[in-house]
């Protein structure tokens, strides 16, 4: 056929009594976005926000970041003399959902954006970046938009990679869309309004990439695990603060490039993510998503313990350093029933099989698929009497310093 494009497979067939057409299109999609650990973004001087937003732009943030930076940011953008709308919207994660996503939709249309030369800008934590996002992705079937995440677990996972998404029923992004920012400026100074149970939230997602794949991570978190405040991360209060956020963000990134439309389902980045959505969803009292993961891995590493991968060891120094960075090993709403239903689902969404990343070693994983009820329930029982074990220990300990 003539005038058809070099890359379109035209194949024309023809019957007695019928005539077939079929094309083939090939069309590969380029992503390309900026990712960048710089400090003082909101200085009047600083230019980089200002660089990606144009004439216009809408900045949506949530509550917590409107009480602390809300009067900071509005002087930004007036400094630059860019005309911009303030959304708040709230953050936890009830509210991430089809209603907000909706909203901030609403106002990008309220604002007037031009679709490619003015973003949307959104400050704050996962579930606020998540919903702006998904709706960027919708709005005029993709605008841009900037993230800059203001939370520990915000700067070194969900704001560095290109999914979004909102809740749906009793699910975790359920709907959602692979969509990536122009840039994610990630500034650590924002980390120094963030109370400690959040700076442990994203401690988790960190011990994660160290567990999987960096060694070197995991020992600096082990020999940092008493220095990791608030605080000390914001001001990067020493080389190995700064070392740990850059690791972790880089390990993030390496393992999400070659994959970053889960075009491949054995993801590294998956391990405290096979069991961890169905708790965090129904956990009473409720639990951050860092500490449902937390929970899972402990869980996991058991798993890989029982089956001989590690060896006791390694094991107990895992679970130790989970509980010395402030995170829970247990939830009595982490049943064997609750893991074999989270895992069934789990199966469904990695395409029928279970590819469970488990640690074979420190920094290093492997995938399984052949995961037993009987085995959820054994890891859960060993984890449980650790964190027991561990309590009266830490106990006594403190008993005898008085």
């Amino acid at each position: 056929m003539n005038g058809t494009a070099e890359n379109i497979d035209t194949r024309i067939s023809a019957k007695s009594d019928q005539e077939i057409a079929t094309w083939n299109v090939s069309a590969p999609q380029q992503i390309e976005y900026h990712v960048e650990v710089s400090r003082n973004l909101l200085d009047p001087i600083n230019d980089r926000i200002a660089s990606w937003c144009g004439q216009r732009t809408l900045v949506v943030i949530d509550h917590s970041v409107e009480d602390i930076y809300g009067a900071e940011i509005r002087r930004y953008f007036d400094h630059f003399n860019i005309a911009a709308t303030t959304l708040v919207l709230a953050a936890d994660e009830a509210s991430k959902e089809l209603s907000s996503m909706l909203k901030v939709s609403d106002a990008m249309s309220d604002v007037g954006l031009l679709r490619r030369s003015e973003s949307v800008v959104v400050f704050g934590g996962g579930v606020v970046m998540d919903v702006v996002g998904l709706a960027a992705s919708l709005f005029r079937r993709g605008v841009p938009y900037v993230r800059i995440p203001t939370t520990l677990i915000g700067q070194v996972d969900a704001g560095v990679g290109v999914k979004t998404g909102v809740n749906r029923g009793q699910h975790k992004n359920r709907l959602g869309t692979y969509f990536p920012p122009a840039a994610a400026l990630i500034d650590p100074s924002f980390l120094s309004s963030l109370p400690p149970r959040h700076v442990r939230n994203g401690l988790a997602e960190i011990l994660k990439i160290a567990l999987v794949k960096d060694l070197a991570l995991l020992e600096l978190l082990e020999t940092t695990q008493n220095d990791l405040t608030a605080k000390d991360l914001a001001n990067c209060a020493s080389p190995d603060h700064l070392e740990i956020l850059t690791r972790a963000i880089g390990g993030m990134l390496e393992e999400l490039e070659p994959n970053l439309h889960e075009t491949v389902l054995e993801r590294l980045v998956d391990f405290g993510h096979t069991f961890s959505p169905a708790l965090e969803l129904i956990a009473e009292p409720p639990l951050l998503h860092g500490e449902a993961v937390a929970i899972d891995m402990a869980v996991t590493v058991g798993i890989s313990k029982n089956r001989g991968l590690i060896d006791e060891t390694i094991a107990e120094r895992v679970l130790e350093l989970i509980g010395r960075l402030g995170l829970p090993l247990s939830n009595p709403m982490f049943t064997p029933a609750l893991l074999q239903g989270a895992l069934e689902d789990t199966i469904k969404h990695r395409d029928g099989h279970q590819r469970v990343p488990l640690i074979n070693g420190l920094g290093t994983a492997i995938f399984v698929n052949d995961i037993t009820v009987s085995e959820l329930a054994a890891a859960v029982d060993y984890v449980s009497a650790f964190d027991r074990a561990q309590s009266w220990r830490l106990a006594l300990l403190n008993e005898s310093s008085r």
